[in-house]
């Protein structure tokens, strides 16, 4: 995982590409480098952090043989093995990376490389005979990448927003993003961000750059989504394809020269992982497990952890994060996350990425993706059908507060409606949230902290090959009664101890309610009050009202309090 950003146009400077690659350093510690064509025309820069083949010959950027081609990659490609036993035939091979191959698949197949990979990635590749940039993003939008425009037509583009703005695109906000934001809880769902001129391609696009004009393309979807029809395999079929998908898929991810860590918590999730790792690795299996805790037994998933790991060989490592920590920490993590994040919940998460780092465990495994692609959330089995579900699991109060903003502030917000892609209400609920609401802003959460401790996180079942077998399955293999995720439970149940495979779906939960209403109410007061101060669209008297509201007990869902801080922290940022 690293670093990667350019510019192509006429009148840039070279300073420009420079501050783009010292901006990004935390993204990859481990060398940097630039390539600037001959006219001047194309820069292109890479910070790295070294996992497959630690050799200097692996450095970007990467040109082919013939000076034609230059590459900088963000990601994995975890199949490189396989396609560069494909195309050793016809390229001669320097290093060991997966980054070459991506290059020499490019040259082969094209576009069509695309469908070859199994992976995460952003890649951009400039063709130095046509002076043409063509930049590609995974499926599920795993890795990030932003662009924009200057006034004189020059493209830029980076893994982070701030190398944009370092760059000197204007830091304007966009209200339009901020008024969805505040009003509704929409956020990471369309191409927009936060900021004015910055926007992102999106999950599984590639976009091409050519005569100072922008083309976009869509390259991946759930296959013929429109008209799907269900698998009528039975269980033990499905259990039997989806247990040998999931198994390559996590084989795929151990590949590294660096060590791998597990990131756990005591959830189905990454109990499932742990389990999987076990049969993919052996039960000797040594490799260190984090998890984060907060020294309160309401929300600490410590219990189950230890059950889950006690028949292991895993060291375990607990992370602890406490209510002081928090000003100081939500700062710093404000300060590469670019645009609202998640809360304290995110907070204790990057906890785990600081002490992955100390521990010399450079790359984590996580549980990203069963809830969306087997149905997890509880309100999946409410048929509840709001837009981004941004609500605090258990909280019958309203998560956002849009009588606290200027009616014309919010009429700025747009319209977006629930993607209807199927038949049945499940799967459109599913296919939302897998790539509008949930995982997209779930991954740049964990991009951006993980990427905070030069850490690279993998999450195995964010694999294409397992949501394209489970987006074929009827309803009663995801839900029955009141339980979630059925065939996960099913999969799991002679595997994991009763009752880790029968407790109910846990949000990643931290005691943020009762830090802001207690321990941390001078400070969120405070941020409050600077967010009032400096955001004209927000209505004051309002705010402190329901601000006192939740301070004192009467209401109990916080998102709305951490918008108005999250204000705050970009303010400072």
């Amino acid at each position: 995982m690293c670093g990667i950003s350019g510019i192509v146009g006429n009148s840039w400077l070279n300073q420009q590409l420079d501050v783009m690659l010292t901006t990004q350093h935390h993204r990859g510690p481990d060398a940097e480098g630039t390539f600037i064509s001959e006219d001047h025309f194309a820069g292109l820069a890479h910070n790295r952090l070294s996992i497959i083949d630690l050799s200097a010959d692996a450095r970007q950027p990467m040109q082919d043989s013939s000076g034609r081609f230059c590459m900088v990659f963000n990601g994995e490609v975890y199949n490189y093995l396989e396609l560069k036993a494909t195309l050793a035939p016809e390229f001669n091979f320097k290093t060991k990376t997966d980054s070459e191959v991506i290059l020499y698949a490019y040259i082969k197949w094209g576009k069509a490389c695309l469908d070859k990979f199994i992976g995460m990635f952003a890649i951009a590749i400039w063709d130095n005979k046509e002076k043409l940039l063509w930049i590609a993003r995974d499926r599920f939008g795993v890795k990030p990448l932003y662009y924009a425009f200057d006034d004189n037509n020059n493209f830029y583009f980076a893994s982070e927003i701030k190398s944009l703005h370092a760059a000197g695109i204007p830091k304007i906000s966009n209200v339009s993003t901020w008024a969805a934001y505040l009003g509704y809880g929409r956020y990471d769902h369309s191409e927009n961000t936060f900021w004015k001129g910055v926007l992102k391609l999106l999950p599984g696009c590639h976009m091409v750059f050519k005569d100072g004009s922008l083309k976009i393309e869509q390259w991946y979807n759930l296959p013929d989504h429109t008209g799907l029809s269900f698998d009528n395999r039975s269980v033990e079929d499905v259990t039997e394809r989806y247990l040998a998908v999931l198994e390559d898929s996590i084989r795929l991810r151990f590949r590294s020269d660096v060590p791998v860590g597990i990131n756990l918590s005591g959830g189905l999730d990454s109990s499932a992982l742990l389990n999987l790792v076990n049969k993919v690795q052996g039960e000797n299996s040594e490799i260190k497990a984090f998890t984060f805790i907060t020294g309160d037994d309401r929300y600490d998933e410590l219990p189950w952890v230890n059950e889950m790991i006690s028949q292991t060989k895993h060291p375990l490592i607990t992370c602890l994060l406490e209510a002081r920590d928090v000003p100081r920490l939500a700062e710093s993590v404000q300060s590469f996350e670019d645009e609202p994040f998640g809360g304290i919940p995110t907070l204790a998460y990057a906890r785990v990425f600081e002490e992955a780092r100390k521990n010399g465990v450079i790359v984590l495994l996580d549980g990203q993706g069963i809830d969306e692609q087997w149905a997890g959330y509880d309100y999946y089995q409410k048929s509840e059908n709001s837009v981004a579900s941004p609500t605090i699991q258990g909280s019958k109060d309203s998560s956002v507060m849009p009588d606290c903003l200027d009616k014309g502030f919010l009429s700025l917000s747009g319209g977006w409606h629930n993607p209807e892609v199927y038949s049945d209400k499940l799967r459109n609920m599913q296919y939302r949230d897998t790539f509008f609401t949930k995982i997209p802003r779930a991954l740049r959460f964990n991009d951006r902290i993980s990427m905070r401790s030069s850490t690279e996180l993998r999450e195995p079942f964010l694999d294409h090959r397992l949501f394209e077998i489970a987006f074929r399955q009827p309803e009663n293999f995801k839900i029955q009664g009141n339980t979630g995720k059925w065939f996960m439970r099913q999969l799991l149940k002679n595997k994991l101890p009763g009752k880790v495979v029968d407790a109910p779906k846990r949000p990643l939960q931290t005691p943020q309610r009762e830090w802001l209403r207690g321990e941390l109410r001078e400070w969120a007061d405070s941020m409050i009050k600077d967010a009032i101060s400096s955001s004209p669209f927000l209505i004051g008297k309002q705010v402190q009202k329901k601000w006192h509201n939740f301070a004192d007990g009467k209401s109990d869902n916080s998102f709305y309090i951490w918008q108005w801080i999250s204000l705050a922290l970009i303010n400072k940022a």
